[in-house]
């Protein structure tokens, strides 16, 4: 089998590409599952700093597979995983972010992004809320903006995501921008990032442990209801749902 996720290393930094372009690097089974054995292998070898989270192909992550999406449950474990590595994780995106890709986004540790990103919470419009990425993003970002594009599923740009809180930064050169930010990691102490990442990831940490079995409930009553089957039959047939004014 094909991998999906690519690990590289360079002095102190592992970067794991995801590499899906068939379905946009959509959080299938099998990309989330080696996704979390690439995060295990960063996670236990000495010599890496931190993990830079990217992709190939003009899309980040495109959010849950709908042919054979993964169990909201490794999802949620996923993004548990990310929150608890003791290693910062630092997202790289050029390209765009739908959905629960959106919540892999938010909780790495920093996320830096180029100008041909966009973002867009699409769930509403497929009969679906965006249940489980909210316990990474809800602690990070703005209030008021959150309930507006979580309900909306408006698309937004790389200056507005910063802005809510969705980005560290955004610049036309990301891999300059990230390049001081890198050379501050790899000058730190293995002790220092883990506990000074524990202080910084504690209400992301506390929302997954509060809500993860409730909301993977909810996302899963979603998946399995009418209207979502309708919103998702929808958007491969590309038309417009039943409900839609």
């Amino acid at each position: 089998m094909v991998p999906l996720v690519h690990a590289a290393q360079a002095t102190g930094i592992t970067t794991l590409s995801l590499d899906s372009p068939a379905n946009r690097n959509a959080l299938s089974a099998d990309l989330v599952a080696e996704l979390r054995a690439a995060l295990a292998t960063a996670a236990a070898d000495p010599a890496v700093r931190a993990v830079v989270l990217t992709h190939t192909g003009g899309t980040f992550c495109a959010g849950a597979d709908l042919k054979s999406p993964c169990d909201p449950a490794e999802f949620v474990a996923l993004l548990r995983e990310i929150a608890e590595l003791p290693k910062p994780v630092v997202a790289r995106v050029t390209g765009h972010v739908r959905a629960g890709g959106l919540g892999l986004l938010g909780v790495c540790d920093i996320a830096a992004a180029g100008p041909q990103s966009s973002y867009a919470f699409t769930e509403t419009h497929l009969g679906l809320a965006p249940a489980v990425i909210s316990m990474p993003l809800l602690p990070r970002l703005d209030p008021r903006a959150a309930a507006r594009y979580f309900l909306t599923a408006e698309r937004f740009d790389a200056a507005e995501a910063a802005r809510i809180g969705l980005l560290t930064l955004h610049a036309e050169d990301v891999d300059a921008a990230l390049e001081p930010v890198l050379a501050g990691l790899r000058a730190a102490s293995p002790q220092g990032l883990a506990a000074t990442k524990a202080l910084t990831s504690a209400a992301v940490r506390e929302a997954l442990t509060r809500d993860g079995s409730r909301l993977t409930e909810l996302s899963a009553g979603l998946f399995a209801s009418d209207e979502a089957r309708e919103g998702i039959t929808a958007r491969f047939e590309r038309r417009e749902p039943s409900w839609s004014l």
